[in-house]
């Protein structure tokens, strides 16, 4: 079974997301949008939109979607079947957080890493 196939996201929390979203956009030309984030649209091969995208956030400090980790951020990996990936760190004695969430967007799990970093895994409705 593969694992992780790719990156989804990164968020990461600040002191002053406002500020610090202004010196991305700034600075590194990133899109932020009033989300707190941007949208890297995934492309094929030919340069049409493959319909996906990676998310980049800068969340406030006290912004409980990283909970129950006290880490300033977490990755979003991609995965090809979440399903079969928690069954499967279950049964590796890994921390998994709760059931699966279905959304907007696909499906998502969490974990916590060894060291208590929540790690978020998603799985795109479109099969990649």
């Amino acid at each position: 079974m593969k694992r992780v196939i790719g990156i989804g996201g990164i968020f990461f929390k600040a002191k002053d997301p406002k500020a610090l979203q202004d010196w991305y956009k700034l600075h590194l030309g990133i899109d932020v949008q009033d989300w707190g984030g941007a949208a890297f649209d995934w492309k094929q091969k030919d340069g049409k939109l493959a319909g996906e995208a990676t998310a980049w956030r800068i969340a406030p400090v006290d912004d409980e979607s990283f909970s129950p980790s006290t880490s300033p951020f977490m990755v979003n990996y991609l995965v090809a079947d979440l399903t079969g990936l928690l069954t499967l760190l279950r049964e590796e004695g890994c921390h998994v957080i709760g059931e699966f969430d279905e959304g907007e967007y696909g499906k998502f799990g969490w974990v916590l890493d060894p060291e208590g970093n929540k790690v978020e895994l998603w799985e795109p409705f479109s099969k990649i």
